[in-house]
């Protein structure tokens, strides 16, 4: 008799070829073959782009696209069967995705996704979409105060004023009811530093009222604010971005809205320095 050969994985390989697939070409394959199933959260390895940038990526329930995480919410299921909105991305048990954008996760909830995303009856929220945003500017706020106390965040008129003339910034924080004049005198200042250094305009953060800056700040009221490039800018660019799909970072009432930069994603430079 023939002795037994072990059987080795070879369904990857080349047909008939006899040899063993490449880890590559497995990883790729089990990539594709998990982020077609619109449900799953994606492997927890992290996947190199063509630059070899890592990243994760995981399939939005309400598209169908593949996006990055940093560009979508997480949700899972409560003990309840309820939707929950995971913003950290950390809470345990299986999750959905959804691109960060308000229309997005309408459209999830209107075509009945988070069902099959999960494969199971699901419970939605009365306004999942007001949830999202109340958290995300919760997370926002807590990483602007937590700026502060590592002294990353200038708040005043006078020290966003000097800020703004001393170097780039990567972030300006406006409260939503604060006046004109003083948000216009001190874009013009970071606008004409940033233009002398090549640099685009700092995006602006204007979805706080005063007392809610004053609050996260530990203060009556903050009207301005200014961040420097950095980790902190880094790591609230993130968080700033996926809030702004859910409201407006530059306030429609705004006179002057039209000299604000909207896109936020777009202004790289300045915020990493």
């Amino acid at each position: 008799m023939n002795p037994v050969t072990p059987k080795t994985d070879m369904a990857l390989g080349p047909q008939g070829s006899g040899r063993q697939a490449s880890k590559p070409a497995v990883q790729n394959a089990l990539k594709d073959e998990v982020l077609s199933r619109p449900g799953d959260d994606a492997p927890s390895e992290n996947w190199e782009d063509k630059r070899g940038h890592k990243g994760r990526e995981r399939r939005c329930i309400a598209t169908g696209v593949v996006r990055d995480t940093a560009d979508m919410v997480r949700f899972v299921l409560d003990p309840d069967k309820r939707v929950t909105p995971d913003i950290a991305g950390k809470l345990p048990g299986r999750g959905v995705w959804v691109s960060a954008e308000k229309t997005a996760l309408q459209t999830a909830i209107d075509q009945k996704a988070f069902s099959k995303g999960f494969k199971a009856k699901c419970q939605l929220p009365d306004d999942l979409p007001a949830d999202v945003a109340r958290l995300l500017k919760r997370r926002v706020a807590g990483l602007l105060a937590m700026a502060m106390k590592a002294g990353q965040l200038a708040v005043g008129f006078d020290q966003v004023k000097s800020a703004s003339q001393s170097g780039p910034l990567a972030f300006r924080v406006e409260a939503l009811d604060g006046s004109q004049d003083g948000r216009g005198k001190i874009r013009v200042l970071s606008k004409a530093l940033g233009h002398e250094l090549g640099l685009k305009m700092a995006p602006v953060i204007g979805c706080f009222s005063a007392l809610e800056l004053g609050d996260a700040l530990g203060r009556e009221h903050v009207v301005h604010g200014a961040i420097r490039p950095g980790g902190f800018a880094k790591s609230l660019r993130q968080d700033v971005v996926k809030l702004a799909g859910f409201v407006d970072m530059v306030p429609q009432n705004w006179p002057d809205k039209s000299h604000e930069t909207i896109k936020i994603k777009m202004v790289n430079e300045a915020i990493d320095g």
